[in-house]
């Protein structure tokens, strides 16, 4: 609040700080430029606001009365207007971290801000392996039947689950992925289970293989 303050009149936290305000932004993961230095407070200003000792300021023109709200009594950009502005600061796989963060508390965002609706990094790097070998684009985290399956080709019948292995190592896990797959199946699904490893290391294979079940099961 004191960096707010200390910039005058119309002055928000933004950028980084407002992330971390929303907790769409995690103080351990965030990068170590001096254009991102976590320990100084982002303010966005506008006009031609003076520069502050120990604060980062961002001049913006731009900054309209519906992209500013309070938080903890704190002016500060709205979700959308946080993201927008972190989309142009943030390394890409960070910024889709965030853009997954907010969706998963509720935030309000913008369609234009396009969340891929993923719950992990391995999910997000399972979708970019889908665009780069121009795969049709699947439904990501719906549901099929009583399950919510990680990626469906709705019209080809397709599910891809990707098991991690923290997630699914153990007998417990083998066997409840089991039983889902046959519940799958009777509904006339085809269930592809893919590792880490296919979706990184052998992408363009794996590319390949669902390609074909693509074209083979299209409705």
């Amino acid at each position: 609040m004191a960096a707010v303050l200390a910039c005058g009149e119309g002055a928000v936290l933004s950028h980084i700080s407002a992330g971390e305000l929303w907790n769409i932004l995690r103080r351990d993961r965030q990068p170590s430029s001096a254009a991102v230095r976590p320990s100084m407070p982002h303010v966005t200003v506008p006009g031609e606001a003076r520069s502050r000792r120990r604060v980062r300021v961002h001049r913006s023109r731009t900054l309209f009365p519906g992209e500013v709200t309070r938080r903890a009594a704190i002016p500060v950009t709205t979700p959308s207007r946080t993201l927008t502005d972190l989309r142009r600061l943030l390394p890409q796989p960070q910024f889709a971290q965030a853009l997954r963060q907010a969706e998963y508390l509720g935030l309000a965002i913008d369609l234009d801000l396009d969340p891929d609706h993923t719950r992990s990094e391995l999910e997000a790097r399972f979708l970019a392996l889908c665009r780069r070998h121009r795969l049709p684009r699947p439904e990501v985290n719906v549901r099929a039947g009583s399950f919510i399956a990680d990626f469906l080709w709705r019209s080809h019948r397709l599910i891809v689950e990707l098991d991690g292995y923290r997630a699914h190592s153990g007998r417990a896990a083998f066997e409840s992925d089991r039983r889902r797959d046959l519940q799958l199946k009777r509904l006339g699904y085809e269930v592809v289970r893919l590792a880490s490893h296919q979706v990184d290391g052998e992408g363009r294979t794996t590319a390949s293989a669902l390609r074909k079940l693509l074209a083979s099961g299209r409705k």
